[in-house]
């Protein structure tokens, strides 16, 4: 059931920063990402010595994080399907990221979520990132709305 959820991801291939989630409750989320050595923002951040940007940190940490759950928590409730022409569009409201380490190319991270609130369709976690030797990475908070939208009628 976890990576079911994976598939209802609205990102694709170079902007989809999610491989796996390893746990999956209504408080919280687990899961792992593996930097590609050959990801588009490696070529100019930095040349010659690249360095995963602080915004890709963070935006794994939200696709993990806040997305996967909030879709997760979307999906149990009882009026919400997903089906041909209905698609989950996240929103990130705001973020609170602290940054303590690098990630280069190549590296494995794992990202950890625990639920604060999901309430009128706002959804705010403590999000962490920690590398494969479980250093920690970053960690903050995160807000945003998950919702359902109807692609067929808008």
């Amino acid at each position: 059931m976890n990576n079911h959820i994976l598939s209802h991801l609205p990102y694709k291939s170079s902007f989809r920063f999610v491989d796996h989630i390893s746990e999956l409750s209504e408080d919280g989320v687990a899961g792992e990402y593996t930097l590609r050595e050959d990801a588009f923002f490696y070529e100019d951040h930095f040349e010659g010595n690249p360095v995963t940007p602080g915004v890709i940190i963070t935006e794994i940490m939200a696709q993990i994080g806040l997305v996967v759950l909030g879709i997760f928590l979307l999906l149990k409730e009882s009026d919400f399907n997903f089906g041909d022409d209905v698609a989950a569009f996240p929103l990130l409201t705001s973020t609170e990221v602290s940054f303590h380490k690098m990630v280069l190319p190549g590296q494995k991270v794992k990202v950890t979520s625990e639920k604060e609130y999901f309430r009128f369709g706002k959804l705010k976690c403590y999000v962490e990132m920690h590398d494969s030797s479980g250093d920690l990475v970053a960690k903050g908070m995160f807000s945003g709305i998950v919702k359902k939208v109807d692609l067929k009628n808008g």
